[in-house]
């Protein structure tokens, strides 16, 4: 029989770059012989994937800020959804995960009323791996999966730490590259003219939703070490906080002095946007302390801009120190400060991440291939297991 996958998400392009994991992921699909279906929202424009069925059935779900309001939209967006796929023949349902509630779960149900299988990727670990509130609901969906996706062995180990019984359910795939989507700005001064940057700066770029982990209070403490070898020096922060109070890092900036070697652009950076901020950048920090998997990270190879990165587990399954990165010691800030300077003013060598990474992404990470892993993951159920 052949594979007919409905890939529900109700996220799509809202706050971030997600829809282009999507698109790969329909694509991927798609150019290994799998029929798709995806339903999303209306702030995601249709990609025009040749073999794709797109629907916007969840709508403008996230127009209004009242809770209540949007959990209708969502049920009517996953009723209409669901059904549509249905009786398009869909028979397996996708789903991307970043946390759990009754309203995921409400999909499992109908999926499961509907006789779809379900297959997860589950995108943010945390929530489904740690005993807190919503362990209950993850629970339930778990047992609902026919099949789990995640991105990495750091991830997998992290969901049976708690639930081992889950182990033969988990199929990893690694996350895609966001090549076929975007468009490097080549020309940096034009980019730094929009987000009004000084050509002779040297850029060092965090970027991202902002939250405690990510670790920005570290790359802050590390300024004053790296202005000290380059007072040419700027640090460009862009992005929005989540769940996180900036006037801390103000703070932090005040205290260090280091106000006038930073440029805060603390808001929501629109897709168009985007291109700008990593092509006016010489190098991209991620010093987080604890990750799944990053869509920065990805963003920034496929970008062709050089990383340096915290020496975390899941950083080092994708990318390896001083050939396609460079790693610095976990929190701390002279760790950080030392790989800055070491590669700032090193041409050659930030040449050569940039060529090794942008290789990594088009071989390792590209969509057919990640398509062709995920249909066999697809295989695995039961369903389609032909002995």
């Amino acid at each position: 029989m052949k594979k007919k996958v409905a890939i529900i998400d109700h996220l799509g392009a809202h706050g971030s770059s997600h829809h282009f994991y999507l698109f790969g992921q329909a694509k991927g699909l798609i150019e290994n012989n799998v029929n798709v279906n995806l339903y999303t929202n209306s702030s995601t424009i249709d990609p025009k994937i040749n073999g794709l069925g797109f629907f916007q059935f969840y709508n403008n779900i996230f127009c209004k800020k009242n809770k209540f309001f949007s959990a209708i939209r969502y049920l009517f967006g996953s009723l209409f959804s669901h059904f549509h796929a249905r009786l398009n023949s869909c028979n397996l349902f996708h789903y991307h995960l970043f946390g759990s509630s009754i309203l995921v779960v409400f999909n499992m149900i109908l999926a499961k009323l509907l006789l779809a299988k379900i297959v997860l990727t589950i995108h943010d670990v945390k929530s489904f791996s740690e005993k807190n509130k919503s362990s209950f609901y993850s629970k339930i969906i778990y047992l609902f999966s026919d099949i789990i996706l995640t991105h990495n062995q750091f991830s997998k180990k992290e969901i049976i730490q708690n639930q081992p019984f889950l182990e033969k359910k988990i199929e990893i795939i690694p996350h895609g590259n966001y090549i076929p989507f975007i468009t490097i700005e080549k020309d940096q001064q034009l980019a730094r003219n929009k987000i009004q940057i000084p050509l002779e700066k040297k850029v060092l770029l965090f970027f991202g939703m902002i939250k405690t982990v990510k670790g920005l209070d570290i790359l802050l403490n590390a300024m004053p070490e790296i202005i000290k070898r380059n007072n040419d020096i700027l640090l460009l922060i862009a992005g929005k906080p989540w769940k996180d109070d900036f006037s801390k890092y103000e703070k932090l900036i005040e205290d260090l002095k280091i106000k006038d070697y930073c440029k805060l652009d603390i808001k929501f950076i629109d897709h168009d946007n985007v291109k700008s901020y990593y092509s006016a950048s010489d190098i991209v920090i991620l010093p987080y302390r604890k990750i799944y998997q990053s869509g920065v990270l990805m963003m920034s190879l496929c970008y062709k801009k050089p990383v340096i990165v915290s020496n975390l587990k899941s950083f080092h399954e994708i990318v390896d120190d001083q050939k396609t990165a460079i790693f610095f010691n976990s929190e701390d800030s002279s760790s950080l400060s030392k790989a800055v300077n070491d590669l700032i003013n090193n041409d050659n060598l930030m040449s050569e991440i940039k060529k090794n990474a942008y290789k990594l992404m088009l071989e390792k990470y590209n969509w057919t291939q990640l398509g062709k892993l995920t249909s066999d993951a697809y295989n695995k159920i039961n369903y389609f297991y032909k002995k």
